[in-house]
């Protein structure tokens, strides 16, 4: 463990914290913050690079990053608890935050199970329908996830806290809409898009096909072009006053129905 730092104004901190709050930022610089000791270890066991580590003063994570990196250790460096509890969305319960590497995201990293299940996510604005989203596809063991167009970055600190470091466990592409349109074809993998226009119960589909499911924002829904070239559009029956569910919550209950389908 290197020098302990004891100041916000270190310039360590001020560029982790440039990465953890600039999108912009992430992306010129290739590198993304995870804050938590758990989803640091996710990002590792998943071949993330860590290039850094900033631990609180006091946590016991010195012996345990020694046995995690015999070799090319990440530098370690020392926060007092005061001011990581400053940087740090969970403070105490945190313990450490590194820097690592982001990786690449294209369609042809994608490995297709012999019976796939995939979750396109049309213009998802909010980083933490995104995160949920990706833990249900953790919890439902989902292929991969497809991000179309969109206008929010996965390595939002806000994304990997609401999918619990799941994000770094579930392969994820970003694709425009026409080349994933072009990608699911060839891959023999019917559509599925969440749409009011001439739509049928979700229930009513046969979900043991290679099967994407597609969603949009809960303001303007998925772009036409994927009700244009779906299979066939699904909806979600609404028995209430309101007319749609969180998208996050629209994911779940078609993984979810896809999964029992698939153990009936």
């Amino acid at each position: 463990m290197s020098f302990a730092i004891s100041s916000l104004q270190n310039k360590r901190l001020k560029d982790l914290r440039l990465i953890m709050e600039k999108s912009k930022e992430r992306r010129e610089t290739g590198l993304f913050v995870i804050d938590g000791w758990k989803e640091i270890l996710m990002a590792k066991d998943a071949g993330y690079y860590i290039q850094s580590l900033f631990v609180r003063d006091g946590s016991t994570y010195k012996k345990e990053i020694d046995e995690l990196w015999p070799e090319n250790r990440p530098e370690s460096v020392l926060v007092f608890r005061d001011i990581f509890d400053k940087l740090s969305y969970r403070g105490v319960t945190s313990g450490a935050i590194a820097i690592a590497e982001a990786k690449q995201h294209s369609l042809n990293q994608i490995q297709l199970s012999a019976n796939p299940t995939i979750l396109v996510l049309d213009a998802i604005e909010k980083p933490g329908n995104l995160g949920a989203m990706i833990r249900t596809a953790d919890a439902t063991a989902i292929d991969a996830i497809i991000c179309c167009d969109t206008a929010t970055d996965i390595y939002n600190p806000n994304v990997i806290r609401s999918s619990v470091g799941c994000v770094f466990s579930v392969p994820t592409a970003m694709a425009s809409r026409d080349k994933t349109i072009e990608w699911l074809k060839e891959n023999h993998i019917q559509i599925l898009t969440t749409s009011l226009k001439s739509s049928i119960t979700y229930t009513q589909m046969n979900l043991k096909l290679p099967t994407a499911f597609v969603l949009g924002t809960e303001a303007t829904g998925v772009h036409p072009i994927w009700e244009d070239c779906s299979n066939q559009n699904i909806i979600l029956p609404m028995l209430g006053k309101n007319d749609s569910l969180n998208v996050s919550n629209t994911a779940a209950v078609l993984l979810y129905e896809a999964l029992r389908q698939r153990n009936k």
